[in-house]
């Protein structure tokens, strides 16, 4: 049986708006949102609001009834009675774009700066194998419609707005706690949550499981065991201590690349990566080790691995955004990359490597790379110069005097050019780019004798 019910609805957009009442008829067994269509059909054409499925799996239809972060079509109008007035309002943490609409263009945002799923290394889509309790365990953080309710209900950001770019709110710690708690992800999502995300910030006052349509326990299940994995990682004084021992894989890749087994200690490396994909010893051996072969793609992977495990240590960051920037112009130089395509990575990773360094010579030697494989060949030859100035270790000077060769003969200086490249094969003459620089040079028609 009908009745009629008095309903008050926020009108406006983002300059200005308010409550307007209405009178509608209301039929047994209906939601909200069907109540919300017939206002559409009689008495407000222009009325705003997002909806999609109906049947609360597409989370599109989110507004606040008399307050309470809810879905119109998920709530029934038998929860009130007759005589109360059903007030329905837009999400309030979200900038209004129209009546019951907002922009929650900010979740899509944090979304990108989670980063995908990570395998491990050499294990290949369709080799991965998990336990059911791993499934069941990531299954129910997989039930999110992406309402974003808990988003909207959560305080940090509700009533911060400030917060917004450090904190990425409930619905994203429970996507960073499925990654983490995947068996086969390779990523230190730990320190992210706490670093880039906010998770800190999250005092579990429990709001954001409250109004969770699909009854994922977002606080007990996710955030705080993610807060004490946390804790675990990043202040426990005996895993940090344990984190800072060379494991024996680590220190058998080193003593593999001091015999010069390349092949060897790639092979202990991975051993080593395979039980802890960020041990910084085992990432630095595979990248020397990849280096020595000439395969330089595959150790710009594991430079940007170390990029992301550098921390927040300055000279840690600075040392691995180096060593990336180094890489991929490795790469590039022997023509295993487009420069095109990875032209923009580059620049980036320099400058922040730039920006990080305590003095502008530390870098001499990878501006002056940069410059030759772009062809600034006069540029090349200077920043080479100062750099084996700068130069401590004997492969840097002989990678130096590799940049200094390939300027000097491209320039038409083949005395000093030859010069400068038999001092370095006299270095390092296993040196994987002296061969890339004599193939430049034969192209060239400039090959030294």
């Amino acid at each position: 049986m009908g009745y009629k019910a008095r309903f008050r609805v926020w009108r406006g957009d983002d300059t200005d708006g308010g409550l307007e009442d209405f009178s509608v008829e209301v039929n047994e067994g209906e939601v909200v949102l069907d109540v919300i269509h017939r206002l559409q059909a009689t008495q407000t054409p222009d009325l705003a609001v997002r909806w999609n499925c109906k049947a609360g799996k597409c989370g599109s239809c989110s507004a606040e009834i008399n307050g309470q972060p809810r879905l119109l079509c998920m709530t029934r109008m038998s929860t009130f009675t007759e005589e109360q007035v059903v007030t329905v309002t837009p999400l309030r943490t979200f900038p209004v774009i129209k009546d019951l609409v907002t922009d929650v263009s900010f979740n899509y945002q944090k979304a990108l700066e989670v980063p995908a799923f990570a395998p491990p290394v050499g294990v290949a889509p369709g080799e991965y194998r998990m336990q059911q309790t791993d499934v069941e365990r990531s299954q129910e953080f997989r039930k999110c419609i992406e309402c974003f309710l808990c988003q909207d209900t959560c305080h940090v950001i509700r009533d911060h707005e400030d917060n917004k770019e450090a904190f990425a709110g409930p619905r994203f710690f429970i996507r960073l706690a499925e990654l983490d708690m995947h068996p086969l992800d390779s990523m230190d999502r730990k320190r992210r949550s706490q670093e880039q995300h906010g998770l800190g910030m999250c005092n579990i006052t429990k709001c954001c499981t409250e109004v969770c349509p699909e009854g994922i326990k977002i606080t007990d299940n996710a955030i705080i065991p993610m807060k004490e994995r946390v804790v675990d990682t990043m202040y426990d004084p005996v895993v940090w201590l344990g984190s800072r021992i060379p494991r024996r894989s680590a220190m058998a890749a080193n003593r593999a690349l001091d015999s010069g087994d390349a092949a060897a200690a790639e092979e202990h490396a991975r051993s080593r990566l395979r039980d802890k994909p960020s041990d910084a010893a085992a990432l630095g051996a595979l990248q020397d080790a990849l280096v020595a072969q000439g395969r330089f793609v595959e150790a710009s992977d594991v430079t940007r691995t170390k990029l992301e495990h550098a921390g927040r240590g300055r000279g840690a960051r600075q040392r691995a955004a180096a060593d990336h920037a180094w890489a991929l112009l490795c790469a590039a130089e022997a023509g295993q990359i487009d420069l095109d395509r990875y032209d923009d990575e580059i620049t980036a990773t320099l400058q922040q490597a730039q920006r990080l360094a305590s003095i502008g010579t530390v870098l001499a030697g990878t501006h002056a790379l940069h410059h030759l494989v772009h062809g600034r060949l006069a540029e090349a030859a200077e920043h080479s110069r100062e750099a084996l100035r700068w130069d401590r270790s004997r492969q840097t000077r002989a990678d130096d005097l590799v940049t200094l060769a390939e300027a000097l003969t491209g320039l038409g200086n083949r005395p000093e050019g030859e010069s400068a490249m038999a001092e370095s094969l006299t270095l390092w003459p296993a040196n994987p780019r002296a061969e890339s620089a004599r193939s430049n040079m034969h192209e060239m028609g400039l090959q030294p004798r």
